[in-house]
């Protein structure tokens, strides 16, 4: 039998690894100020606006997923304000960017976990998908809807209930 803090510490301890992914996709320490512990301290990070170089971090980490107008709508950036920001590299992130930013690390984190590996999970947003009716899941990260569709097929997957 489980007592209440053995639960406790076993909810938690998933949603700590998580949100470590995904800082470390933006760069960690490195370009956040700490590396959140809660979703609410994600959400202050993202609030505030994450630093450029997060971003920068992030594109510059992947292996197959390039600047297209795909990867711009889920960016929710142009290029041109990515190339500004690269110029930059000190700049912040809208709190709209950022959030955009974060939810990209996290279904690459998701899709990673599911795939086994990064480059597959890259590939895999690139790549049409039947339970998406034959979209990129890449394209669908341009609205919340979107998102959502993409992180409940990726659940699916996870579990083996592709339809």
């Amino acid at each position: 039998m489980y007592d209440q803090g053995t639960l406790f510490v076993g909810a938690v301890l998933p949603e700590v690894i998580r949100l470590t992914a995904v800082a470390r996709l933006l760069g960690g320490t490195a370009t956040l100020r700490k590396m959140p512990q809660s979703p609410l301290e994600a959400h202050e990070i993202l609030l505030n606006g994450l630093p450029s170089r997060a971003l920068l971090h992030l594109i510059e980490h992947l292996d197959f997923l390039r600047w297209d107008d795909s990867f711009a709508r889920a960016i929710g950036m142009s290029h041109r304000t990515y190339q500004r920001h690269t110029a930059e590299n000190t700049g912040q992130l809208s709190s709209e960017q950022s959030g955009r930013a974060w939810k990209l690390a996290e279904i690459l984190v998701k899709a990673t976990s599911v795939f086994g590996s990064q480059a597959e999970a890259e590939q895999w947003l690139e790549r049409p998908a039947v339970g998406l009716d034959q979209r990129k899941p890449i394209d669908l990260l341009a609205t919340p809807a979107g998102v959502e569709l993409v992180e409940d097929f990726l659940a699916r997957l996870e579990y083996g209930v592709y339809a």
